[in-house]
């Protein structure tokens, strides 16, 4: 089917006008950074092609209610459900309808396909979880689409509204000196993907710690943010000789695989092996032993990341409070 044999979309009349889409949302809501020319030849082709705004987004656009998006790439089911509550929660709270789209992280055509659909179903303002918020081809076609959009668990990125995450390396190295006073002083690091900068940050603040306690080895290995690498990682960091007392795990998917880990070894959570995770999702109080870990306020902030999008809320700040919760899958080595 054609775009002529449809209701036009923004990106068609930005296609026929030779401008962005972002220009044609201007126009249409009489934005001021738009030329007179530019402004008039939009205009025409928007009435050449009886193009109607939905109004739902023109009141999204100036801040009321509307549609916005979310959208999700991530491995984790239980950090998932997490962000997908607290949107819901936040987009009933604005008068908002929340659409939601999976997207395919590593894919550019896929990750861009995404956000078009999204874009082309009404969204006005996106929600954008990790791993999607430190993505170039999510990000690019965010800017291209001309939306306004809220990053989860990521650092700031040019042309986004606004960026909600917790301070990994504070996290990491509190929950770190945390082992440390327990007793142990051989930690494993199970880390996540490479290419979130939480990883690298935790692995900071881990470091930092370790590096400022005498005695103290880190021994770091990888997995990618699911349960099989948090397990597989366990295993490796397990075999060495002499063993680590505690293991920390970037989030608590891994965690819990540590925990299956450490029991397939034959060993007991906390007797033999500390396990410590990151997230607090509700996987950390599902499993048993309930897990330490550290409370990121992932609803929360999606919820909030709706209220900004509908301009119900502003950023206040780059970092919110994180907090370590002690449960029964960390004690002090025998």
């Amino acid at each position: 089917m054609s775009s002529d044999d449809r209701n036009p979309t923004i990106d068609d009349i930005a296609r026929r006008a030779g401008v962005s889409a972002m220009t044609v949302s201007r126009v249409i809501n009489g934005g001021a950074r738009v030329s007179a020319a530019t402004r008039e030849r939009v205009q025409a082709v928007i009435d050449a092609a009886g193009y109607t705004p939905d109004p739902a987004a023109r009141i999204l656009a100036r801040g009321g209610s509307g549609r916005i998006g979310l959208l999700y790439a991530n491995p984790s089911n239980a950090y998932l459900a997490e962000v997908l509550s607290g949107a819901l929660a936040g987009a009933r709270a604005a008068g908002l309808l929340l659409m939601i789209e999976p997207s395919q992280a590593g894919d550019p055509a896929q990750e861009a396909e995404a956000v078009r659909r999204l874009a082309a179903g009404g969204a006005q303002g996106l929600i954008v979880p990790p791993p999607l918020g430190e993505s170039p081809a999510t990000l690019n076609a965010i800017r291209a689409a001309g939306l306004k959009a809220v990053l989860l668990a990521a650092p700031p990125a040019r042309g986004m509204s606004g960026a909600l995450r917790v301070d990994d390396v504070s996290a990491a190295a509190e929950m770190t000196r945390r082992l440390i006073e327990l007793g142990h002083r051989r930690i494993g690091l199970i880390e996540g993907r490479a290419d979130q900068s939480a990883s690298a940050d935790r692995r900071r603040g881990a470091q930092a710690v370790v590096e400022a306690a005498p005695g103290v080895e880190l021994q770091i290995d990888h997995g990618d943010f699911t349960y099989r690498s948090g397990f597989e990682a366990a295993r490796r960091l397990l075999a060495a000789r002499p063993r680590p007392t505690a293991l920390f795990a970037g989030n608590d998917d891994m965690a819990a695989g540590a925990l299956a880990a450490v029991h397939a070894e034959g060993l007991q959570t906390p007797a033999d092996v500390s396990v410590a995770g990151f997230d607090d999702t509700y996987l950390a109080a599902s499993v048993w032993p309930a897990l330490t870990t550290i409370r990121q306020p992932v609803a929360e902030m999606a919820h909030h990341a709706a209220m900004l999008l509908a301009g119900k809320a502003e950023v206040d700040a780059e970092f919110v409070a994180h907090r370590l919760i002690e449960r029964e899958s960390t004690a002090p080595p025998d």
